[in-house]
């Protein structure tokens, strides 16, 4: 019988989908839609409680205590922070010979070093090398990458000076482990830091910055633009946060209004990391939408 009068051809018109499989291969499913990642939970599973250990025995670094802490120190958010804090303390493993890893690890919760690998064969073998790891995890530059790692160790060194004290730390990181200077950790470190914005410097912020107003203490621009339009403008500065690691402070005064404001928390003050932030609002807003009135 001819190929064309087999059976199996008798309802091709009928049948969907790839040619039948041949007898050892399995017949093609459709494929099955891909389960979209969940959130992770706010806060860390790991809790000293339930392990019979006291909340505040000395040996345990405190978790939240820990990214709240480096988040305040260079104005990141918590999941920022957190990123801060896991990549530091991967790269300090690292670093550490066995005996002394073992013993900072088992002085951490779990959270802080699971998701990337500690047995690595790299590695840090001087300062650089060490800020070029905690860089590639944080997906910042090197300047970036010290801020965050100095404030990192240094909260561990407040939180247990006893455990940080007992290894056998590299002597390159010796400048990390006091506290940072304040209003840095978003844009490059120059020496000293960054401080505070002197009136001067911010009336000629002020002068690139037509749509803000403000003082010393914080900056503010207010938008107005028919609901829809808003909505959209203030997702896209809500985004910012995620590239960023800062948004502005949005408050809603009506339906078609917000005002926004940015200011460094940890020193209660403008600095250059808010004028970097205005300018990136600014530009997000021209992105977002147009037909915008300002005050």
């Amino acid at each position: 019988m001819g190929a064309s009068k087999q059976p199996e051809h008798a309802d091709r018109s009928e049948r969907t989908g790839p040619p039948p499989a041949g007898p050892h291969k399995p017949v093609p499913h459709s494929p099955t839609p891909p389960t979209p990642p969940q959130p992770g939970p706010a806060f860390p599973r790991w809790d000293p409680e339930e392990l019979g250990i006291e909340p505040n025995s000395p040996g345990w670094i405190q978790y939240r205590e820990l990214v709240n802490e480096v988040g305040r120190r260079t104005d990141l958010d918590f999941d920022h922070a957190r990123l801060a804090a896991e990549a530091t303390t991967t790269v300090l493993a690292r670093a550490l010979k066995e005996k002394d890893r073992r013993d900072f690890l088992d002085g951490v919760p779990d959270e802080l070093h699971d998701d990337y690998a500690i047995n690595v064969p790299y590695a840090p073998l001087d300062l650089n090398g060490f800020l070029i790891q905690v860089g590639t995890i944080v997906h910042r530059e090197r300047d970036q990458a010290r801020y965050q790692a100095q404030a990192v160790l240094s909260t561990m060194c407040e939180q247990d000076r006893a455990l940080i004290e007992s290894l056998d730390l590299p002597d390159y990181l010796d400048e990390l482990l006091t506290p940072p200077p304040v209003g840095g950790g978003v844009v490059g470190i120059p020496p000293g830091g960054v401080p505070p914005l002197t009136d001067e410097e911010l009336r000629q912020a002020l002068t690139r910055l037509p749509q803000w107003s403000g003082d010393r203490r914080a900056l503010m621009r207010t938008i107005v633009l028919p609901r829809d339009n808003l909505d959209r403008v203030l997702i896209r500065l809500i985004q910012l946060r995620q590239e960023v690691g800062r948004a502005p402070h949005i408050g809603r005064l009506s339906p078609d209004a917000a005002r926004l404001v940015v200011r460094t928390t940890s020193v209660d003050a403008v600095t250059r990391l808010d004028i970097e932030l205005a300018h990136a609002v600014d530009d997000a807003i021209l992105e977002a939408g147009a037909g915008m009135s300002a005050e």
